[in-house]
């Protein structure tokens, strides 16, 4: 591939454009090859999802669906953006920001979970076009509170990230309980329990001793405890929409 190829992004490689060429009429799209490396990733992992697995999936080989996706990266990227393009909303942001966040954030968390291999992702934003439509409803639910733009990007980017992190702190204890056979609630009590208790004993760690006997969060249920840190995250951005005091 030729060096400027390689960084033209997927998103301007238009779909029809990858049917232009000489000879016989493409039989895939790339929208099959992206349903079918996700379903892949869900089943086996993100790993499993390579051009030969999916080429044996629809039935041909690796190199003729190069022509639609050119690269490991791009491959992802779409992937990603498929994954998003399960996240349910409104064409518009019904006109409470809190409630329009968290519907975000709560539809975002469901896809999420439901395809875990995505959770553990380090990656530049993709800008494909399902994130792109969540972007810009977060925002325009912050829109007409006189905020600059880049407070409103900060405060989305708040809502995000605590997104990202309590899906992938949830996955991780789902993939601990395939593991062990034992839910959170049991491993920690198996494993971590008495090491907590000596811990405690030693009297060193006063704040984390007080964690330990009044603390109630750790216990609540999935639902339960990711609304709690979800509410708590909202209380920020709502202080940030409050105008200072004269």
């Amino acid at each position: 591939m030729p060096v400027a190829e390689q960084h033209v992004s997927i998103w301007m490689r238009a779909e029809n454009a990858e049917r232009s060429g000489p000879g016989r009429r493409p039989g895939y799209s790339r929208r099959q090859i992206v349903e079918s490396a996700v379903r892949i990733a869900d089943a086996e992992g993100l790993d499993a999802a390579t051009m030969r697995r999916i080429g044996q999936e629809l039935g041909t080989g690796a190199m003729s669906l190069y022509r639609y996706v050119p690269r490991r990266d791009d491959l992802i990227d779409l992937m990603l953006d498929a994954v998003l393009g399960e996240v349910e909303l409104p064409e518009r942001p019904g006109g409470d920001w809190r409630a329009d966040l968290a519907l975000v954030a709560h539809q975002t968390r469901a896809a999420g979970l439901r395809h875990p291999w995505q959770a553990t992702l380090a990656r530049r934003p993709t800008l494909g076009p399902n994130l792109l439509r969540i972007y810009d409803f977060s925002l325009a639910a912050l829109d007409g509170f006189g905020l600059h733009v880049d407070e409103m990007i900060s405060l989305c980017g708040m809502v995000g990230d605590y997104v990202a992190s309590a899906v992938r702190d949830e996955i991780g204890w789902l993939d601990q309980a395939r593991h062990t056979g034992l839910d959170r609630a049991q491993w920690m009590a198996q494993y971590v329990g008495p090491y907590v208790r000596q811990v405690v004993e030693s009297g060193r760690y006063p704040m984390f001793n007080r964690a330990i006997r009044e603390g109630r969060i750790a216990h609540l249920p999935p639902d339960e405890r990711f609304q709690y840190g979800l509410d708590r995250v909202l209380n920020g951005v709502a202080a940030a929409l409050v105008p200072p005091a004269v």
